[in-house]
């Protein structure tokens, strides 16, 4: 066989690495975004995390309200993220034929999301501060023989940030901090291989699609540098308002790309392009997006206190992924054409006596996604939060906190081709998250 037809390279762009590297995200934030990193915030459904006090996650939130904490103070947050997602659509090959197999089962699972800070304030107006917390993830995984195979099997992603800032006061109601972040990237995630539709467009005898699978099994990381910046102005005793900006960081993503090759489509593609579908090296480029966060709070009565936040994140930096492979297969592109997307929130806290506050928030997160680009690694869509919280005050110096939010997507759907554009997945996504979050902290 001297020549390949073109069916078989443009189908290294559907089954290589791009779409698995192509990041999704959990149904608990818009994209691939992770906003639990405070117990005590998910309460009020993130709302005021850039303005309030007394919460040691503004290391990373807003770092100039460290300057409100006395002496030091350790937190340790965990949420465990329970995300249900699946599939009631349909699929059909690249000759147009129904897809077999079944709905992928639930994809989401159960997964933690543990975050540590501690905040130290000096006598001179300085606080330090750090905080390790996961800002960025996702964790789905479908059923094998699912008939979205072919764009997605599973699923992990996992990205880890230190954070060490400082803040100073400018004066009695005016505070700034700043902050370096050192942040980990790792990814594995895989897809079936139609190489049944790769021999039969081969002119194979008998070869025909979804008659031989394959597998894609990428993995990835790398190390990122960013930074952030805050102010916290406090224009009265009863009221704050804060703004924070997390910078972009770049990740240049180095693995190996792992091909389960059916045995007779081997020979075959042996010959027709020697070095395709072996086992071998990947690199990416990858940009996590900045966030900047407005948030305010009202102390309305010494028991009622009133929040609001609004961010926005630039998911619009995400514009494509390239993979460049070691082996000769051409780089494989993967264009997003995500829009930078919003979050607002509303919450109330409310003491009821000495050892107790209750809490309670609102939210509307919204998908940088579109229908012409969501695939089932992300099945995104516009999402409202419903959080209730509380603390209790164990001791003048030890609190510990609960939370739980319920998220209900609106309307996730797909309706995405696969295998080079002549194949397509379509269809209603039942989807929902349930938060679970405890927290302690301790000053001294």
């Amino acid at each position: 066989m001297a020549t390949t037809p073109r069916y078989t390279q443009s189908t290294v762009l559907a089954v290589g690495i791009a779409a698995a590297l192509a990041f999704a995200g959990q149904a608990n934030a818009a994209g691939f975004q992770l906003k639990e990193n405070s117990v005590k915030s998910q309460g009020t459904s993130f709302a005021g995390t850039a303005a309030k006090t007394g919460d040691s996650s503004v290391v990373t939130n807003n770092p100039a309200v460290m300057t409100q904490f006395e002496g030091t103070t350790v937190q340790a947050d965990l949420t465990v993220i329970d995300l249900n997602y699946e599939f009631q659509g349909s699929g059909t090959d690249a000759i147009g034929r129904p897809m077999n197999g079944g709905n992928g089962g639930n994809a989401g699972g159960v997964t933690p999301v543990p975050a540590f800070s501690v905040v130290h304030k000096l006598d001179n107006g300085v606080a330090l501060g750090a905080m390790v917390s996961a800002p960025f993830g996702l964790s789905t995984d479908y059923d094998a023989g699912w008939v979205g195979r072919y764009t997605a099997l599973e699923s992990d992603v996992r990205i880890i940030d230190l954070a060490l800032s400082g803040a100073v006061d400018l004066g009695d109601r005016f505070s700034v901090g700043i902050g370096v972040i050192a942040s980990r990237a790792d990814v594995t995630l895989s897809r079936a291989v139609d190489f049944g539709a790769l021999l039969a467009q081969a002119g194979v005898p008998g070869a025909q699609p979804q008659g031989a699978d394959g597998i894609a099994d990428v993995q990835g990381d790398d190390n990122g540098f960013g930074w952030l910046v805050g102010a916290h102005f406090r224009p009265t005793d009863r009221v704050s308002i804060g703004v924070s900006y997390r910078s972009e960081i770049d990740y240049e993503l180095t693995g190996t790309a792992d091909w389960t090759v059916p045995s007779d489509a081997t020979a075959v593609l042996g010959q027709a392009r020697p070095g395709w579908f072996q086992d071998g090296g990947v690199f990416a480029n990858l940009t996590t997006p900045s966030i900047l966060n407005v948030g305010a709070a009202w102390q309305v009565t010494d028991a009622l206190q009133l929040s609001a936040t609004y961010a926005e994140t630039n998911w619009s930096s995400l514009r494509e992924v390239r993979i460049q492979f070691d082996n000769p297969d051409p780089d494989s592109v993967e264009p997003f054409e995500w829009q930078d997307s919003y979050f607002a929130a509303v919450g109330a806290e409310y003491t009821l006596n000495e050892r107790w506050k209750l809490r309670g928030g609102v939210a509307y997160d919204e998908s940088p996604t579109s229908i012409e680009h969501r695939t089932p690694r992300l099945p995104d869509a516009n999402r409202l939060f419903y959080s209730v919280g509380a603390t209790w005050a164990v001791s003048d110096a030890f609190d510990l906190n609960f939370a739980y939010t319920r998220i209900e997507p609106r309307d996730p759907k797909v309706n995405t081709r696969t295998d080079a554009g002549l194949g397509r997945v379509a269809g209603d996504y039942d989807g929902s998250a349930n938060l679970f979050g405890v927290s302690a902290q301790y000053r001294f």
